[in-house]
């Protein structure tokens, strides 16, 4: 089992946990008009952008004249993990700690620049998460997941198999995004991009936004029969399902999601659930194909939202930075509102919360799906911290 010592959020809404999740809860949103010629483009879209020139100045305050040697996803990957090994006061270079990177495209755009300055290797995600381990002074070799946009939760699960062999303590995981021609344009060719902000869940979605962002959590290996400590928050289940539908469309019966939801939730009951984070990327098949799910896992009455709306879909960072959210939203004891939902756009009735809401549970569940058919679903546990005085 692991529990979370540290995370950080970067994206165009802040740089930091609390001002993302702030962002969130105040209704604000990265995903702005991109006009025509961005990134080479010749169409407008929608899509949450960094400021290259932000990030380096962020990055040069930790890495001086490195800036020059680093592409913008490997700064943004660093930037997230300095801070969030920061808060969780660890020695990132120890031989007990692993780097786990969750990405699907890391590099992508240097396939349009042969002669780029960044050296060889560098259109590798293997040679990415080696220089982000190397940038903390971790020898061990890191681990890559690119699984489609289920990445992030894949990365997460695969770091409990991995610490729960007793080789690691301590996993560094690490979710990292930035678009480029190739990734806008490969959507652009599925005609799933909308003109608009995303609606999840809506029956006026027409498409998805694309983000850019960072996230990375610090966790650490605990013994699943170890007593939690008050305001702790672990990672209790997770469960990875195929089901091999399409190569872009999702399954429409929802039976490789039904499958994970099913796996990560045993010996859980809906009820317990504060909130389902789903996927919610605002195309008509995936909406649908989420909805098929959580009512055959019986899960209809559980309240859910989507986060695209504020951040896009950060495909390989999406996994991480939702997970994170979560983590804030269920401390608060509080469920965000689902950003654009006003009417139910789906054949089964979801409980979306389209107002934020406050709740007293002490789990959620985040879902993630990508193309290939691949599904996956994890439950994190918060700990109360009992803040009732005794009787004098």
């Amino acid at each position: 089992m692991l529990q979370r010592i540290g995370d950080c959020i970067l994206t165009k809404l802040g740089f930091g946990t609390r001002a993302n999740y702030m962002a969130v809860r105040n209704g604000l949103s990265g995903v702005e008009p991109c006009c025509a010629g961005t990134m080479g483009i010749p169409e407008p879209f929608m899509a949450s952008l960094m400021d290259r020139s932000w990030i380096d100045e962020q990055f040069m305050s930790i890495g001086g004249n490195r800036v020059y040697y680093y592409t913008p996803f490997e700064k943004v990957a660093i930037l997230a993990a300095h801070r969030a090994i920061g808060e969780a006061k660890i020695d990132a270079a120890a031989p007990d700690v692993l780097f786990v990177l969750s990405t699907t495209k890391g590099n992508v755009e240097l396939l349009d620049t042969p002669n780029h300055p960044y050296g060889e290797n560098r259109l590798y995600l293997w040679r990415s998460a080696q220089l982000l381990a190397q940038f903390f002074g971790n020898t061990n070799t890191p681990v890559v997941v690119s699984n489609a946009c289920i990445s992030g939760v894949c990365a997460q699960i695969q770091a409990d198999r991995l610490l729960s062999t007793g080789k690691y303590t301590t996993a560094i995981v690490i979710g990292a995004e930035m678009l480029s021609k190739f990734v806008v344009s490969g959507f652009q060719s599925f005609k799933a991009l909308s003109s608009s902000r995303c609606r999840p869940f809506d029956a006026t979605r027409d498409g998805l936004n694309l983000g850019e962002g960072a996230a990375c959590i610090v966790y650490k290996h605990v013994e699943a029969n170890t007593a939690p400590a008050p305001g702790a928050i672990r990672l209790l289940s997770g469960a990875i399902r195929n089901d091999a539908n399409h190569i872009s469309g999702p399954s429409r019966t929802g039976e490789g999601l039904h499958n994970a939801i099913d796996a990560a939730m045993r010996g859980i009951t809906p009820n317990q659930l504060a909130f389902v984070s789903a996927h919610g990327t605002a195309t008509p098949y995936n909406d649908e194909m989420e909805s098929i799910a959580l009512s055959r896992s019986g899960m209809l009455e559980v309240p859910v939202f989507s986060l695209k709306p504020h951040f896009g879909h950060t495909l390989g960072a999406a996994g991480v930075l939702e997970t994170i959210i979560g983590f804030n939203a269920l401390t608060d004891g509080e469920i965000p509102a689902s950003m654009g939902f006003e009417t139910t756009g789906t054949s089964h009735a979801v409980n979306i919360s389209a107002q934020p809401r406050s709740t007293n549970k002490s789990m959620f569940m985040k879902l993630l799906s990508g193309f290939g058919g691949c599904n996956a679903a994890m439950v994190v546990e918060h700990t109360p911290i009992n803040t009732s005085k005794p009787c004098e």
